[in-house]
This record gives structure tokens, sequence and C-alpha cells, in this order.
């Protein structure tokens, strides 16, 4: 039996970005990202193996943004780009709508997530420029993910609904 959807959005993942130690520094870019299932990326610091409620994982494992949201927002604030990371998602993608995937299982590389909700835009964005964060408010901010099945996620792999 084939599940797969004929004609399901698809796109792909445009950058990986791991959080570092330090509270507040910039993001590492980076080329692959291995994830573990209930516990988020391997090697951020931020959101890996972060506890939640008594034998129940955080769900905020891994956070997700279209550049094409982001390209917006650098025009409405008359600025050319905002460079990759600088946003805070851990991924980047192209050519798919995200939210239009909230409460769906959905496929990135190797890996599946499970989209819960949106995105939160916090205080830092301003200081990338005074009026981002009102911008990524209404839906505008990207999604917040758990991992579901671990797998390996690289710059250039196809996110398609699972």
């Amino acid at each position: 039996m084939n599940n797969s959807v004929p004609d399901a959005p698809s796109g792909q993942v445009a950058s990986l970005h791991l959080h570092p130690p330090e509270p507040g520094a910039p993001l590492h870019s980076t080329d692959a990202i291995e994830l573990i299932a209930g516990k988020g990326i391997v090697g951020d610091t931020r959101y890996f193996g972060r506890p939640g409620r008594p034998d129940k994982p955080h769900r905020r494992q891994v956070t997700l943004i279209g550049r094409e949201e982001i390209a917006e927002h650098a025009a409405a604030l008359g600025l050319q780009t905002i460079p990759p990371g600088a946003v805070r998602a851990n991924i980047e993608t192209l050519g798919i709508d995200l939210l239009a995937l909230l409460g769906r299982n959905v496929a990135v590389g190797t890996a599946i997530f499970r989209f819960y909700e949106p995105r939160t835009p916090c205080a830092k964005m301003d200081a990338i420029c005074l009026g981002l964060r009102d911008l990524m408010k209404d839906q505008r901010q990207g999604v917040l993910a758990e991992v579901i099945q671990p797998g390996l996620v690289r710059v250039g792999d196809p996110i398609r609904p699972a």
C-alpha cells in the first residue's frame, strides 16, 4: 500500500543551526544534524534532552522557520537581508508552508517531526532589528517540533508530510 500523498507540499532544508553553550551567543551553522526521538538535536545545548513533566520529555526540541518569512521581515524593516541563523531557529527552510503542517508528522531528511505549535518570538529578535519581534507575531514566526523518529538532516534535504 502506498501511503504517499499526491501533490503533497514539499520544500527543502536551507540551513541548520545549533545553540551554543553561552546563552544569547550566535548560533553555530552546520551542514548536518543528528536527531534523537523525544530529545532533539544532538549537540544543541538549549533544547537537547530538556526535562519536561515527570516521565515525559519537553516537547520543544526543534525550531523551524521559512527563509521566505525571514526575507519578508527583512524587507518590511528596510534590511537587505537577515543572515541565516540570526532568528535563532534550528532549521531554516525553503518552499514549504510550515504552519500549514501544524498538528502533522513531517519528514525532514530521515527524521520525522511532529509540528505542534507556532514559535513565540522573543526579545532577542528586536536585537537583530527593532520591530522584528512584532513582525514575527500572528503566525509569522515558524513552528516548534518534537522528534518522533530519529534520523539525520542535511542542508538540501527534502521536507514533506510523513
